[in-house]
């Protein structure tokens, strides 16, 4: 079958009509010149440049993002050296000064001799996607952020202490360093929510979660929600006595708060029970018996009648 010269040029028509009919940008880099031998009339649409000022690979490389230019460059060299199709995402400058979010997809054309010939590729205009998925990140954030906050009064929750007692606990191990815990439960806070209600039960729980977030003042010590009426302190490369001072501090800022509390039994004045304890992990150590021994304390606080500390020897 022969098929016309005439035919051929219609047919070659034909397919050019149809990729500058599409939003994709179609392009042709001639490998051993380095120069473009096509680009598509719709980059002067997304970018402003118009076709004629497309001439080498140094005009792609100029109008890309400062932050993208040299690593997008050097990956789409490698890979075309290699013969290895690829893509890229990058922002494309526009001939008014803004930037273009860009997915170039690359094919490599090998000659009869298996050399690399030519690249040809798409260009399309991913702003749109690269705009949602930022917002998608930024949610993931915010509901990574609030899965380890406690709802109530907005610090870390129980999941969120496990953690960072975790970390601190490998920190401490690593160093040889001491690491204390802090767990104090606000004394008869269930007779405080039977007589106030539990609203004002809820703002009691909130402001007490403010005043202890005072009491820890390094940027590592952490607090957190254990759960109920029940918060708790990790401080790392504290020894116990200093511990025992970030204790004290916390009973007296509670203390001084001045919050009311008629049916407490040791105070017309909110108190809290407090349970300390210090450890320099050994590799024989484990986190969950460290909280065993810190709850332990706790316990013997309110054994001995509440509003008062108790720390391990």
């Amino acid at each position: 079958m022969t098929v016309s010269k005439g035919n051929m040029e219609t047919d070659s028509a034909v397919y050019k009509t149809l990729l500058e009919s599409t939003k994709a940008i179609p392009w042709k880099i001639d490998w051993h010149t380095l120069e473009f031998s096509y680009i598509g009339p719709q980059i002067e649409s997304l970018l402003g440049w118009p076709p004629s000022s497309w001439v080498s690979v140094e005009d792609w490389a100029s109008r890309m993002h400062p932050e993208d230019k040299e690593w997008v460059v050097d990956f789409c060299v490698a890979q075309s050296k290699s013969g290895t199709d690829h893509e890229a995402d990058y922002r494309a400058l526009t001939k008014d000064g803004n930037y273009v979010w860009i997915r170039d997809v690359v094919h490599v054309v090998r000659n009869e001799h298996g050399e690399v010939d030519a690249l040809i590729g798409f260009m399309f205009d991913i702003s749109e996607r690269k705009t949602t998925e930022e917002k998608l990140m930024v949610l993931q954030k915010e509901l990574e952020e609030l899965s380890f906050k406690d709802s109530l009064t907005g610090i870390a929750n129980r999941r969120r202490f496990d953690a960072i007692l975790e970390e601190e606990w490998a920190h401490a191990l690593r160093n040889h360093q001491p690491l204390s815990l802090i767990m104090l439960d606000i004394d008869y806070f269930k007779q405080y929510n039977d007589h106030y209600g539990h609203i004002q039960g809820d703002d009691c729980l909130k402001r007490v979660g403010q005043i202890l977030g005072s009491a820890a003042t390094r940027s590592r010590d952490f607090l957190a929600r254990f759960g109920g009426e029940e918060f708790v302190l990790v401080l790392p490369e504290t020894d116990a006595e200093a511990a025992k001072k970030v204790a004290e501090r916390c009973r007296n800022l509670v203390f001084k708060a001045q919050i009311p509390h008629e049916k407490s039994q040791v105070s017309q004045l909110l108190t809290v029970s407090l349970g300390v304890s210090t450890i320099i992990p050994s590799r024989n150590d484990e986190p969950i018996r460290f909280i065993e021994e810190v709850d332990r304390q706790l316990y013997r606080a309110k054994q001995k009648g509440r509003n008062c500390l108790v720390q391990s020897n």
